[in-house]
């Protein structure tokens, strides 16, 4: 198989150019007839609008010719961009799991637990899930009531249950981490078996959107139990076990009549996600290192998606092929901040995201046709250690808690959020009415001065960033665009040390994973970093080295220590 880079195609008519149409150009660059060529995959497709009046479709195309001597005479006279195809298939590093005393737990069912408990069933390990949450059916209803006004359930909301943080979420599939292994292939190609859409596999930057996340953990789930694993929701992890220096199992939280049950486990793998304040604090208490590490707060802005949509495609918005636009903005500010937009919605709505009572925290979501009126990014400005007022590891925790109560207070005690336009933000006005700009945050928004719920460092780098994103995206500053607040979970507070075998610095057979460890940053490094502690925690119970994951090391016969 063949593999063309850079084939550049005019925008299509319609939403896509068609099979004939892609075999035709393939055939061309190639110097062969369609019917020489027997089949085609997409690879890559993205958008090169540089030149408004001659965007193209920039393609990479794996074709297969009819015989091997056709092949091999193609490459020989190929210039550049054609190449054999050198796809490698992502392999687990033990293909049988050995008999063990008690199968391995991993707590947390975001993208990084799911992934890590479908590997592991996968190779015969036979996993436990936990998931303090609710199933995503459930926890879709529960969410659903707390927007319309229902109370907050401090165990399954927008951070906690199946799925994680990143089931209300624009699905986002994009990252910035390499790795050799095959990971990232092998997640996406997940997601499509269990129910996303198959373009997230060519797809620039690939999404999936809420509505069909739902499904697609629903079936990551289904799989997890068809190959022996276990999956309990309802199940908040209170405590680990600890024997001879080693985590043996986990403490499940009790109620009022009845202590927690104690589960043995051969291994943890902990992915509990960048809000599971409560575990951080029982991990400290037990003897745990973490540390603090560099976050972002912030708010939500909005803008009319068709604002963006001109600034950015000119006279290509509205076209079938290109859909909605998105953008991604940085900006040093002259306080040394660093100010950006972060977890961009194209024709989404700010969420109310709050894990705790007494906090509001805002997010933003899509559905995968991304066609709402509006669009939304969060706004956000960097954090570091130098400003948390002190070394405790939790006082990262601690500030965002303070900022989400202020907002609280300031939307009014009921979880609506604080909101202003851009254009009082600016002046410093506190007017109390909005522009034209509508909020989409549910269970709704109050004028208020946002500066008396986030610091002033970060209102000032906001005011500055905002103004030289308009020099890039002409309309981001307008006086009426909506900033909606406060946005403090972009990313995890704290990380939780752990070595290069992946084991907790602190207490092996404990593996750290995630985003809430401090280790990954969404939907596609969480799950990558799931993969990769599950392949860690295999070897391990193997009796191999972990060393180099990227390496061959790989057990074939099931036979390895407990």
């Amino acid at each position: 198989m063949l593999r063309l880079t850079d084939l550049r195609l005019p925008l299509p008519d319609g939403p896509a150019h068609t099979e004939a149409e892609l075999l035709a150009a393939a055939a061309q660059r190639l110097g062969l007839q369609p019917d020489d060529l027997t089949g085609l995959r997409l690879v890559r497709r993205s958008l090169d609008a540089r030149k408004k009046n001659a965007a193209v479709f920039l393609y990479s195309l794996d074709v297969s010719c009819r015989s091997a001597q056709d092949e091999a005479r193609v490459l020989a006279s190929a210039g550049a961009g054609v190449a054999q195809a050198d796809d490698q298939p992502y392999r687990f590093p033990v293909q049988a799991a050995p008999k063990l005393a008690a199968r391995p737990i991993v707590v947390g069912a975001g993208p990084c637990g799911l992934f890590a408990a479908l590997a592991l069933a996968q190779a015969g390990f036979a996993p436990l899930l936990l998931e303090r949450g609710q199933a995503i059916e459930d926890r879709a209803r529960t969410v659903d009531a707390f927007w319309q006004g229902a109370g907050l359930s401090p165990e399954s909301n927008v951070q906690f249950g199946e799925g994680g943080a990143g089931a209300f979420s624009d699905g986002k599939l994009t990252t910035q981490i390499k790795e050799r292994r095959g990971r990232c292939r092998k997640v996406l190609h997940e997601l499509v078996e269990h129910g996303a859409p198959e373009d997230i596999l060519w797809r620039n930057r690939p999404h999936v959107g809420t509505d069909r996340l739902r499904g697609v953990v629903a079936g990551l789930r289904a799989s997890i139990l068809r190959l022996g694993g276990e999956v309990r929701f309802g199940a908040r992890v209170e405590g680990i076990i600890e024997r001879q220096g080693r985590a043996v199992g986990v403490r499940l939280a009790g109620d009022a009549t009845a202590d927690g049950e104690e589960l043995a486990a051969s291994c943890v793998i902990l992915a509990v996600g960048h809000s599971a304040r409560d575990t951080f604090a029982m991990l400290l208490a037990g003897g745990l290192r973490l540390e603090q590490k560099p976050f972002a707060i912030g708010c939500r802005i909005e803008h009319p998606q068709a604002l963006v949509d001109r600034a950015q495609l000119r006279d290509l918005a509205g076209h079938p092929a290109v859909g909605p636009a998105d953008y991604k903005l940085a900006h040093q500010a002259s306080n040394g901040r660093g100010v950006y937009t972060f977890c961009m919605c194209p024709g989404g709505q700010v969420i109310a995201a709050a894990s705790e009572p007494g906090g509001v925290v805002t997010n933003g979501m899509s559905l995968h046709a991304r066609d709402g009126e509006n669009a939304n990014s969060a706004l956000l400005v960097g954090v570091g250690p130098q400003d948390l007022g002190g070394a405790h590891p939790l006082a990262g925790v601690e500030f965002q808690r303070h900022w989400e109560r202020l907002a609280f207070d300031l939307g009014g005690g009921d979880y609506r959020a604080p909101a202003q336009t851009l254009g009082n933000f600016m002046a410093a006005r506190a007017a109390k009415r909005l522009g034209a700009v509508a909020p989409s945050y549910a269970p709704g928004v109050v004028p208020q001065d946002l500066r008396r719920c986030l610091p002033d460092y970060v209102c000032a780098a906001m005011l500055e960033g905002a103004q030289a994103f308009d020099r890039k995206l002409r309309g981001f500053a307008d006086a009426d665009a909506l900033l909606t607040g406060v946005e403090t979970r972009s990313s995890s507070p704290v990380r939780i040390l752990r070595g290069a075998d992946m084991q907790s610095v602190s207490l092996p057979g404990l593996f750290p994973a995630g985003e809430g460890a401090g280790y990954a940053g969404g939907i596609i490094s969480s799950a990558v970093d799931g993969l990769r502690v599950a392949e860690a925690a295999a070897l391990t119970l193997c009796g191999l080295p972990v060393g180099d994951l990227e390496g061959p090391a790989v057990c074939e016969t099931g036979e390895g220590a407990a």
